[in-house]
């Protein structure tokens, strides 16, 4: 029995070992031209796509509170639960509740800790250039994604090609 019992934890090891294998070769892709994230396979497989809200100014990040979404290549470092964090908009409204969505997924962007990809207060926004920077999906979408999302994920966020001078 007791043979029986260790092969079984074995083999359900060896299992885990193989998901967590193939989820770490899945790797997240932002086109900021197409206002859209998606989540490929290291097969090359769209395995989820959902529109996004980019920085509300084109090119690349160069200073903090710049509105523009960084571009390259980044490693997820944290997943928070995001529910009951506060933002003050500037709006005039004060801080709002629930501003981020259910989760905030932390990148490695060097020199910025406060960049993400995260949900929204305003979904109406999604599919435009509008955030302050950081990548924000409806939060629908970002429960769909979070099963995808793992700690050292890769994202890479694609320059418009309407600014030429975010190729270089």
């Amino acid at each position: 029995m007791r043979s029986s019992t260790f092969a079984a934890f074995v083999a359900l090891l060896g299992l885990l070992s193989l998901a967590t294998t193939l989820r770490a070769q899945n790797r997240i892709v932002v086109s900021k031209e197409h206002f859209t994230l998606y989540v490929i396979s290291d097969g090359g497989d769209t395995l989820f796509a959902a529109p996004v809200c980019v920085g509300k100014h084109p090119g690349q990040k160069l200073l903090w509170g710049d509105c523009r979404t960084p571009e390259g290549t980044f490693a997820i470092t944290s997943i928070h639960d995001s529910r009951y964090w506060t933002h003050d908009f500037g709006d005039g409204y004060g801080p709002r509740k629930g501003a981020y969505g259910p989760y905030f997924f932390r990148l490695s962007v060097p020199g910025n800790s406060t960049f993400g990809i995260h949900g929204t207060c305003f979904p109406e926004k999604v599919g435009t250039a509008s955030s302050e920077g950081c990548v924000r999906l409806k939060n629908i979408d970002l429960i769909r994604l979070h099963p995808y999302v793992f700690v050292g994920m890769k994202v890479t966020i694609l320059p418009s090609s309407a600014n030429p001078a975010c190729w270089r």
